[in-house]
């Protein structure tokens, strides 16, 4: 009986356990949210702001895990790669993770990258996108895609990391918002 008990109160706490994780989920950041303002370092030296942009440009910002790791490397080699065909729009566009602003430099460096990564070793920024991951202070792989009245029209966590420059400009031109 007792054994029985304890299988019940297991199998309660696992359900619970799954519904309070889908709920976490479903408390996210949602297309039609305004999405947080942000005020970070990047790898160029600069600061930015998403209120920088707020009525001029949409905002683009694909988080990664960790500078210098395979899939991070392929993601943003593509932004510097296929930069070009972001670069005729109407975006300011970003890759972001919890690396310090060093690290990134030197990673933006490595790849040559033409464009601004974002840096916020505090994670803050991060978990206002709900993109920290729970076991470690790193960014799971999400873009998102803001409008110019800051207000998100797309998440995407579906990356494809060797074409994400490529596909940034195919989903911005789907949305219509930098153009």
């Amino acid at each position: 009986m007792t054994r029985t008990i304890a299988h019940v109160l297991a199998a309660f706490g696992l359900t619970l356990g799954l519904a309070l994780s889908a709920n976490a989920q479903d408390e996210g950041l949602k297309v039609g949210d305004k999405a947080p303002d942000f005020t970070l370092k990047a790898s160029d030296g600069k600061t930015y702001s998403l209120s920088d942009f707020k009525g001029e440009k949409a905002v683009v910002i694909a988080w990664f895990p960790k500078a210098f790791t395979g899939g991070c490397t392929k993601q943003c080699t593509a932004y510097a790669e296929q930069g070009d065909q972001l670069k005729d729009l109407n975006v300011a566009y970003f890759t972001a993770s919890t690396d310090t602003v060093d690290e990134n430099t030197r990673f933006a460096q490595s790849l040559n990258a033409d464009y601004p990564i974002l840096s916020d070793p505090d994670a803050s920024t991060a978990k206002a996108y709900g993109v920290l991951m729970p076991e470690r202070p790193l960014a799971r792989r999400v873009t998102f895609y803001i409008d110019k009245d800051g207000v998100i029209q797309a998440i995407d966590s579906q990356i494809n990391t060797e074409n994400a420059g490529a596909d940034t400009a195919k989903k911005l031109k789907e949305l219509g918002i930098a153009e």
